[in-house]
């Protein structure tokens, strides 16, 4: 059975368009995509993405 994804964006896009990230999560994946392209996308492991959000925070992105 496969259950679709629910893609969501940054609260941090605009309304404008523009470069956006899209993101679903699953208990083992988390998917992102190009908001202006929603064929391929990247998974990655929750720890994963954890990491990444850690270290974007560090830097002052998120």
């Amino acid at each position: 059975m496969s259950t679709a994804l629910h893609w969501f964006k940054s609260s941090y896009s605009g309304s404008e368009g523009g470069d956006c990230v899209e993101v679903a999560t699953q208990p083992a994946a988390i998917h992102i995509r190009d908001s202006k392209n929603a064929g391929p996308n990247l998974t990655v492991a929750p720890g994963t993405w954890a990491a990444f959000l850690g270290l974007a925070r560090q830097e002052g992105h998120v």
